[in-house]
């Protein structure tokens, strides 16, 4: 039974997908492209910028196009930043389990710290959650170890008792690189790292309800 529960927030917790995928449709349409369906932009979300101008541009951080549509791409989503994003079905209920268990949880998420805060806030999640380590928290983001070693330190628990939840392979080879149990969510947006099966987690859950089942028989 973990003391702990810590989370990555976009493609985990939160939909962030039709606000970001709003953001890079609209830098197509003003770069004279036509908007992608949100279906073939949703699996490259938890990527963050780099995903989505993937998915848009088809160029990466070493094109010299990518640092001026990085920071208008930014600018677009600041706009809008929590419009259609919302929690993931089921999320609500299972961070009501956690707090009936005693269990404190966070968020570590490799989203700059100016996009998380108020984003978080907006969800109804400030109040609730023990930490926020944002992308640019500490030295390193995911999947560098630190940002979930920095939230249990914040937590005053032990890697070891600690559970890291993600969508994507990094944040299980993050989870793991810190000593954290680890739990793949399948509903989640996945990128681009092959199915869950194949990340190594201890867990893989459908649906938050598993996951609150899972723990709520752990501690039986």
């Amino acid at each position: 039974m973990p003391d702990a529960v810590l989370f990555d927030l976009d493609g985990t917790l939160a939909d962030t997908a039709p606000d970001l995928g709003a953001a890079v449709n609209r830098l197509l349409e003003e770069e004279n492209r036509a908007p992608q369906p949100l279906s073939l932009l949703r699996p490259y979300t938890s990527q963050g910028v780099r995903g989505m101008l993937y998915a848009g541009f088809g160029i990466g951080p070493d094109d010299p196009a990518y640092a001026p549509l990085a920071e208008r791409f930014l600018a677009f989503y600041a706009e809008r930043l929590c419009e259609d994003t919302r929690l993931f079905d089921g999320i609500a209920e299972l961070l009501d389990a956690l707090e009936a268990m005693g269990l404190a949880w966070g968020i570590v998420t490799n989203k700059r710290m100016r996009y998380t805060d108020p984003l978080v806030k907006r969800l109804g999640l400030t109040p609730r959650t023990r930490c926020v380590v944002s992308g640019d928290t500490t030295a390193a983001a995911k999947p560098s170890p630190l940002p979930i070693l920095h939230a249990c330190s914040l937590l005053g628990c032990a890697p070891q008792k600690a559970l890291y939840v993600g969508d994507d392979r990094r944040d299980i080879v993050a989870g793991q690189a810190a000593g954290c149990a680890t739990v793949a969510v399948a509903y989640g947006y996945l990128g681009d790292s092959g199915p869950p099966a194949t990340w190594g987690a201890d867990l893989i859950v459908d649906h938050p309800a598993e996951l609150a089942r899972h723990l709520a028989a752990r501690r039986r």
